[in-house]
């Protein structure tokens, strides 16, 4: 006999700013709306929209519509919610951008979801049926201790291609409060853990090898990083994360991290000049140089990604970074246009100095320059990250990359590879759907 569906139905948004093209398959689901979906009770049917694959659904009937949004999906994520209302379904928006500015995303919502949903939506989704919804839920500021969070629903994606719908979190939180990221103020100030247990238990529901970790700094803390990459090790997991070069300084951890099955890995250098951020354990023991071969000998792909835009950067710094990273040798270098995303403390400054250009959302990106530099031009910052991508993606760099990457030669030559058509295409019209055609590890 077949289940009748269940009465009330859900919709979930992914709001898309631009088409990616083939790039589309190399990206991940969105991981909030996986978790949006896992806090969701069985009575209701759960249906995605992922614009990055497909189209709004909005001729279809609806109980609920949830968007959520990074900022330069915001103003996209407020056109869906407008429409939708306008046809009197009820939105909730929620994410990054709504937690920080939750009175400009409140203008094209029913309700605005503040910090993690996880804690909130159950409630939120019983008000809404009680006919007694709130303009505002707010999940309370994290504290220290370990985390909690249901598995996330996988089958959610199916019917879209996705490089794995195999990602999940260890860990949120950081004590690390750097200016221009938005992790301390609003997801706690310390990194906060699965009991890994729970983890490899997720892990093992897994029918593919390809898994992601969307942690922040996966290895941040060492001591509870460790337990989870023992359990794992036998898994014949393949996996990819991102984390602060400070993991390398401890061999044993590195060993580990490449026996458990770690075939790449994200860290953000931030700049050749210095550590740019409030806090000292954001430094590291050892030179870049030096870590960054003991992570590659392991046979890990290492992408090193670097900012340009600090207020101590002139216009030297393209030429000092890429000299950087011929020393360094990273298996692939990553440069992004500094963003002062609202909510952080270098937007706050910005602003205060009079420095921020415009607050038109889509250009918050990391691809276009939405700030008065200090100590350049926004057109010579801008002609600068062009530069500095073209030359180290040419391919005497690229094969000089490689002929020092020894370990996974295949994998570093394909993905270099794979960087350099997008970045030779970049010029000075160059525009957003150009560079987010370039895959990363910490895109994946």
């Amino acid at each position: 006999m077949n289940k009748s569906r269940p009465s009330n139905r859900l919709l979930l948004v992914y709001p898309a700013t631009h088409k990616l093209g083939w790039a589309r398959y190399f990206q991940l689901p969105s991981l909030s709306l996986k978790q949006v979906a896992a806090a969701t009770p069985p009575s209701w049917e759960v249906v995605l929209a992922d614009e990055v694959h497909g189209k709004v659904p909005f001729d279809e009937d609806f109980t609920l519509v949830g968007i959520t949004a990074m900022t330069h999906q915001a103003l996209r994520a407020y056109e869906i919610a407008d429409a939708f209302r306008a046809r009197g379904v009820p939105v909730a928006l929620g994410g990054i951008h709504p937690t920080v500015l939750p009175e400009e995303a409140g203008a094209h919502a029913d309700t605005v979801v503040i910090g993690e949903a996880e804690p909130v939506w159950e409630t939120l989704l019983g008000d809404l049926l009680a006919g007694r919804l709130r303009p505002a839920y707010r999940a309370p500021l994290p504290e220290e201790g370990s985390l909690r969070i249901p598995w996330s629903r996988r089958e959610i994606f199916s019917g879209n291609r996705y490089l794995t719908t195999q990602t999940l979190q260890a860990s949120r939180g950081c004590p690390y409060n750097c200016p221009f990221c938005i992790v301390t103020p609003y997801f706690g100030n310390s990194f906060r853990y699965r009991d890994p247990e729970d983890i490899l238990a997720e892990l093992r529901s897994f029918d593919r090898k390809l898994t992601v970790f969307l942690d922040d700094n996966l290895l941040g803390d060492p001591n509870r990083a460790k337990p989870i990459l023992e359990g794992m090790k036998g898994l014949g997991l393949r996996w990819g994360g991102q984390s602060n070069l400070r993991f390398a300084e401890d061999p044993e951890l590195v060993r580990l991290v490449a026996d458990s099955g770690c075939i790449g890995i994200f860290v953000g250098i931030e700049s050749v000049t210095g550590i740019h951020a409030n806090h000292p354990k954001t430094g590291v023991r050892g030179s870049h140089a030096e870590l960054i071969k003991r992570v590659r000998d392991a046979g890990i792909v290492l992408e090193a990604s670097i900012i340009f835009g600090f207020d101590d950067h002139n216009e030297g710094i393209f030429e000092k970074t890429v000299r950087f990273i011929e020393d360094c040798v990273p298996s692939l270098p990553t440069f992004h246009l500094l963003t002062p995303y609202p909510g952080t403390a270098l937007f706050n400054r910005f602003h205060e100095e009079g420095r921020l250009l415009h607050k038109d959302w889509n250009r918050y990106n990391h691809c276009e320059v939405v700030f008065r530099p200090r100590l350049m031009s926004p057109e010579r910052l801008y002609r600068g990250w062009l530069e500095a991508r073209k030359e180290a993606y040419s391919w005497s760099s690229i094969f000089t990359r490689v002929m020092k990457n020894p370990r996974r030669p295949l994998i570093n030559l394909a993905y270099n590879i794979l960087r350099k058509g997008p970045n030779d295409r970049l010029g000075r019209d160059a525009t957003p759907e150009d560079s987010a055609q370039v895959p990363s590890f910490a895109a994946w």
